[in-house]
């Protein structure tokens, strides 16, 4: 694997890093959202990673390992039955007084929060030691 290709990996994983974040801080946005254009209360979503071949030159092909990074295959949207509060005085309450809210934990979509920006700081990282072999092998030559 060459260095671009080790760094092509790497910003394969900072965006899918960044849709995991987007997705979460989107799940911590709508933690009471009752009512949505859908219909009901929101619905959480999770990025499902997965890995991909990348971008490889022409005489890359022939060797015997590819890289493969990695990038959201799906978004998962979470079907469970909604939370129900007893709130009888809320305009989304049903007749027996209970209102549907998203089944949603703030506390373990923070904690996956900082596992995404933890995620997508090891690959700036991966990327900064990757420059720095770079610069070092340019200097060799001067």
């Amino acid at each position: 694997m060459s260095l671009f290709s080790a760094m092509a990996v790497s910003a394969s994983g900072m965006a899918a890093e960044r849709t995991r974040a987007e997705l979460l801080v989107e799940n911590l946005a709508n933690a009471e959202t009752t009512r949505t254009p859908e219909g009901g209360p929101y619905r959480r979503k999770d990025a499902v990673f997965a890995s991909q071949p990348m971008a490889a030159s022409f005489a890359s092909l022939f060797e015997s390992h590819l890289a493969e990074g990695v990038a959201v295959a799906e978004v998962s949207v979470d079907q469970r039955d909604p939370e129900r509060r007893y709130l009888p005085g809320h305009p989304d309450a049903g007749p027996d007084g209970y209102v549907a809210y998203p089944r949603l934990n703030p506390a373990e979509d923070m904690v996956d929060l900082t596992g995404a920006a933890r995620g997508f700081e090891a690959n700036v990282a991966a990327i900064s030691a990757v420059k720095d072999m770079i610069m070092r092998s340019i200097d060799l030559f001067k």
